[in-house]
């Protein structure tokens, strides 16, 4: 089931969830590439975590997941339905 706007559903907590383990994992990575050695520094991973997942969802809280051209076709079809 696809989250209206203003609201969140299960999905995005998950998605939201996968997104929090990712951020860190790449963010580690490339400032150990930069450094020039691996160092896992828990404290900023936690934070890269926290800030992943409470963006993602304020981003999907904000926007409408249901695609345009789906929406198009929706108000498309109520229409000829009244019209009938």
């Amino acid at each position: 089931m696809k989250s209206t706007m203003f609201t969140l559903n299960w999905r995005d907590f998950f998605k939201g969830l996968i997104l929090a383990v990712i951020v860190p994992v790449l963010v580690t990575i490339q400032t150990s590439l930069a450094a020039g050695n691996v160092v896992f520094d828990w404290k900023a991973i936690g934070i890269s975590s926290v800030a992943a997942l409470i963006g993602y969802l304020i981003k999907n809280f904000f926007t409408n997941d249901i695609p345009v051209a789906e929406k198009i076709l929706t108000e498309a079809k109520a229409k000829e339905a009244i019209a009938k």
